[in-house]
C-alpha cells in the first residue's frame, strides 16, 4: 500500500498537458446538437403530427400509436445520420442512479435498420435484480420502461437515450421520475386553479428548477490508492491537514489549469446534449469545485442533472481524475449539496415567486409565497425525510451546510411585509433608502439589493424569486425531494382554494377572501420561519421550543415517509399507492444498511490488514532504536513514550473492529428491517466509526510517512 502510494504521488509530475482546441466555436453553434427535442420534432414530422405530440406533452395526454410510429421513424433517422448504431430507455431505478440496456437499429433477418413506435414507447428491461422494497420477488422479472415525452431524447455516444420511468409487471413505480411526473402535474392543477383566481387566461403553471451541483476532484492515481474512496466514495480514516479551507482562498479562486481544461472539455459535452451550464467555480474546499445550470422545467432539470453527472465522471477520467459526489468525502471540511431552486412559472412567463413594485400585482406573489411556507411548515418531517441519505448524514449541520432542523430564511425586507400583512394586511413592497447599498467609490454605482440576503445554514430560502432548497445532497437524485416539495405546495394550494372559495360563495369580497386566509397562514406557520444561525445551539433550543424536529440521522428520518398523514397525502394527489410509499421506504432504509455495512467493512480491512502491520512493523523500528539508545546509555524517554503510544492506539483499534464486527453479526440476525437501520446507525456507525478512526489519525501522525500505507489529506487535496 504505501509503495502504490509513492507510485501514484510520482506519476503526478509525468502527465501530459490535456491539449484545448482553442478553434471551439460559438456554443449557440453547437447547443443542444446531440439533442432530439422540440425544435427537431417540428423539422421533421408533418405539421399535423408534430401538432398532436406538442399537444398531448403540453397536457399531459397519451401519444397514439400512429403518432409514436412517426416520431420513432423521425429520430431514427435523425440518430443514424449522426452515427447512432443503438437506442435504449433510459431509466432511474430505486439505485439513485440510471439505468439503460442497449438495442442495436439493426435488424439481421430483415438487413435492414428498424425503430418501430412500439419499441420507442415501452420496453422491457429485467426487473428482478433492482430494488423494488418488496414489490417484486427475484424470481419475478417482468418490468416495463415507458417514454416520456416531456424529456428529450438525446444521442449519447453512439446510442439514442429516451428518457422512461419504470414500473413493476403488475403496475407499481419502481424510479424516482414516476412520482415526480406525477406531483408536478399535481401543482400544475392546484397552482392553475389559485391562479385563475387572478388571472383567468393562466391554463398551466410549471415548476422550474435548477440545480446547483458541487463536487470534488481528485487525481485518479491516488484515488485508487485509497481502497475507503473506491469502495466507499469517502474517507473513512485521515488525519486534518495543516492547511484545509482555514485560509477562504480557494472559495471563488483561480480555477486550477488541469481542472479548468477539464471543465471546458465537460461544459462543450453537456452543452451538445442540451444542458444549459452556465456557472463554474471554485467551492469552499480545496479540491471542491460547482456547477450551476439554467432554469428549466423541474422534469428536464432533473433528467439533465443526473446525465451531467455521468458526463462529468466521464470527462474526469479522461483527465486522470475522479470526480466525487459524496456528501462528505472528507472528515473536517465543507461537504458537497445539490442547491435545488425552485420557482413555479405559468404558461403567460409571471415567476409567482417575484415581487413586484404594485401592491395589487404583489397579492398573487404573496398568495404562493406564504401557502409555500405554509406547506414546508405542515409537512417539515417530510421534506427532511426527502433527503434522508446516509452521506447526508455526515454533511447536514456542519461546514456550511444546513442543518437537520427544517426552517424558512425568508430575510429582513420580506419578514417585515408578512408582520405587516398579520397585523394590518397593508400589501406594500416598496424599493425604499434600504434597498441600496452605497460603497463610497464614486466609479462603482450603487448595488440594488435583492430582496433578501443570503443564509448558507437555512435550508430552505426564499433568495428574492425563488426558494432554494439547500438541504439536498450532492449525490442524491433530485427527483425525491422535488416530488415532495411540489406535493406539499399543491396540497397546500388545494385547501387555500378551497376555503378561498367557500368564502367567496358567503359572499366575501375574492381579494380580501384570500387576504384573510394569509393572514391565518402567516400566523399558523410562524414558528417554521428563522433568520440567525441554523449551526448555534441556541437555535437547537429555540427550535424545541417552537415544536421543530431535529432529526439527525436518516433511520429516524424516513419514519415520516411512511407516517399516516404522509400515506394519505401521496394517495390524494395519486402520486403514490401506500404499496409503493412503504416499498420506497424498504428500499432506502436497505440501502442505508448495506452502505453502512460496506463502510464498516472498509474500516476493518484497512485498520486490521493495513495500518496495524504498518504501526506495529514502525514500532519495532522504535523498539530497536530503544535499544540501541539504552546500550549507549542514552536516554530513551521519548522513544519509549511513543512506542506506548503506539501501543495503545493499536489496542484501541483492534478492539473497536472486534467488537463492530459482534454488533454487526448481531444486528443481521434482527429481522424488522427499521430496527436493523437503527442498530447499525446507533451500535455500529455512531459508537465505533469515529473511535477507530481517531486511534487511526492519531498513527498517522506517528508513524513515518515513509511507512505510512495510505495516500495522505494534504496529497488528495491540492490538486498539481
Amino acid at each position: 500500500m504505501a509503495q502504490l502510494r509513492f507510485e501514484a504521488l510520482k506519476k503526478l509530475n509525468e502527465r501530459p498537458k490535456v491539449h484545448v482546441d482553442a478553434t471551439t466555436p460559438h456554443i449557440s453553434q453547437f447547443f443542444g446538437e446531440n439533442v432530439f427535442g422540440m425544435e427537431q420534432m417540428r423539422a421533421t414530422l408533418a405539421p399535423a403530427v408534430f401538432k398532436k405530440v406538442s399537444h398531448a406533452i403540453k397536457n399531459h395526454e397519451k401519444i397514439d400509436e400512429a403518432t409514436a410510429d412517426a416520431v420513432a421513424s423521425a429520430a431514427k433517422s435523425w440518430a443514424i445520420a449522426k452515427g447512432a448504431t443503438h437506442f435504449t430507455h433510459w431509466f432511474q431505478p430505486m439505485t439513485g442512479g440510471t439505468a439503460e440496456k442497449h438495442d442495436s437499429f439493426f435488424d439481421a433477418l430483415s438487413g435492414i435498420e428498424k425503430f418501430k413506435g412500439s419499441e420507442l414507447v415501452q420496453q422491457e428491461p429485467d426487473a428482478s435484480s433492482f430494488p423494488s422494497g418488496g414489490i417484486r420477488s427475484t424470481f419475478e422479472a417482468r418490468g416495463y420502461t415507458a417514454w416520456d415525452p416531456t424529456s428529450p431524447m438525446f444521442l449519447y455516444g453512439k446510442t439514442l437515450s429516451i428518457p422512461t420511468i419504470f414500473v413493476s409487471y403488475t403496475g407499481e413505480t419502481l424510479d424516482t421520475k414516476s412520482p415526480l411526473l406525477k406531483a408536478l402535474k399535481a401543482v400544475d392543477i392546484a397552482a392553475t386553479k389559485v391562479c385563475q383566481l387572478f388571472d383567468k387566461d393562466i391554463q398551466h403553471v410549471v415548476a422550474s428548477l435548477g440545480p446547483e451541483q458541487e463536487y470534488f476532484a481528485v487525481d485518479k492515481a491516488l484515488f485508487n490508492a485509497r481502497p475507503d474512496l473506491v469502495m466507499a466514495g469517502r474517507t473513512v480514516f485521515g488525519h486534518a491537514p495543516a492547511r484545509g479551507q482555514q485560509l477562504e482562498d480557494h472559495y471563488f479562486g483561480t480555477i486550477p489549469g488541469r481542472v479548468y481544461d477539464f471543465m471546458r472539455d465537460f461544459e462543450i459535452e453537456c452543452w451538445k446534449l442540451g444542458i444549459p451550464v452556465r456557472t463554474r467555480h471554485n467551492e469552499v474546499a480545496p479540491s471542491q469545485f460547482e456547477v450551476a445550470p439554467l432554469f428549466e422545467e423541474v422534469n428536464v432539470a432533473n433528467d439533465h442533472n443526473q446525465l451531467m453527472m455521468d458526463v462529468i465522471s466521464r470527462v474526469g477520467d479522461k483527465h486522470n481524475l475522479k470526480i466525487l459526489f459524496h456528501e462528505k468525502p472528507f472528515a473536517g471540511l465543507n461537504g458537497s449539496g445539490k442547491h435545488n431552486n425552485w420557482s413555479l412559472i405559468t404558461d403567460t412567463g409571471v415567476n409567482l415567486y417575484a415581487p413586484s413594485s404594485s401592491a395589487r400585482d404583489n397579492l398573487l406573489f404573496l398568495t404562493f409565497f406564504v401557502t409555500t411556507i405554509k406547506a414546508v411548515y405542515e409537512h417539515a418531517d417530510l421534506l427532511r425525510a426527502s433527503i434522508a441519505t446516509a452521506g447526508n448524514d455526515f454533511r447536514l449541520g456542519a461546514n456550511e451546510a444546513p442543518p437537520a432542523i427544517v426552517s424558512v430564511f425568508i430575510g429582513s425586507q420580506m419578514t417585515a411585509v408578512l408582520d405587516e400583512l398579520e397585523t394590518n394586511g397593508n400589501i406594500k413592497i416598496e424599493k425604499g433608502d434600504n434597498m441600496y447599498m452605497k460603497l463610497g467609490i464614486d466609479q462603482i454605482p450603487e448595488i440594488i439589493l435583492d430582496a433578501t440576503d443570503r443564509n448558507r445554514t437555512s435550508p430552505f430560502a426564499f433568495t428574492g424569486n425563488k426558494f432554494e432548497f439547500r438541504a439536498v445532497g450532492g449525490s442524491d437524485n433530485c427527483a425525491t425531494p422535488m416530488a415532495v416539495l411540489n406535493l406539499i405546495v399543491a396540497e397546500q394550494l388545494t385547501q387555500l382554494f378551497e376555503t378561498v372559495s367557500k368564502e367567496i360563495d358567503k359572499g366575501e369580497e375574492k381579494r380580501l377572501a384570500i387576504v384573510n386566509v394569509l393572514r391565518k397562514y402567516i400566523k399558523e406557520s410562524k414558528a417554521i420561519r428563522f433568520e440567525g444561525d441554523g449551526y448555534s445551539d441556541e437555535w437547537v433550543k429555540e427550535a424545541g421550543k417552537r415544536g421543530l424536529s431535529n432529526i439527525k440521522n436518516m433511520p429516524r428520518a424516513i419514519e415520516a415517509y411512511v407516517s399516516k398523514k404522509s400515506l394519505t397525502l401521496f394517495e390524494k394527489h395519486e402520486v403514490m399507492s401506500h404499496k409503493e410509499a412503504e416499498a420506497r421506504n424498504e428500499i432506502k432504509l436497505e440501502s442505508y444498511i448495506k452502505r453502512v455495512q460496506i463502510e464498516a467493512r472498509v474500516i476493518g480491512d484497512l485498520a486490521m490488514n493495513h495500518i496495524i502491520p504498518t504501526a506495529i512493523a514502525y514500532q519495532n523500528k522504535l523498539i530497536n532504536n530503544a535499544n540501541g539508545l539504552k546500550g549507549l546509555g542514552i536516554d530513551n524517554t521519548a522513544v519509549t513514550q511513543t512506542i506506548k503510544e503506539i501501543s495503545g492506539h493499536i489496542e484501541t483499534i483492534k478492539v473497536g473492529v472486534r467488537e463492530m464486527i459482534e454488533e454487526r453479526k448481531r444486528l443481521n440476525k434482527v429481522t424488522d428491517t427499521h430496527k436493523r437501520a437503527i442498530g447499525y446507525c446507533d451500535d455500529v456507525k455512531e459508537k465505533y466509526f469515529e473511535k477507530i478512526r481517531d486511534a487511526v489519525d492519531k498513527l498517522e501522525l506517528l508513524v513515518d510517512d515513509e511507512d505510512w500505507p495510505l495516500v495522505k489529506y494534504r496529497e488528495l487535496l491540492f490538486l498539481r
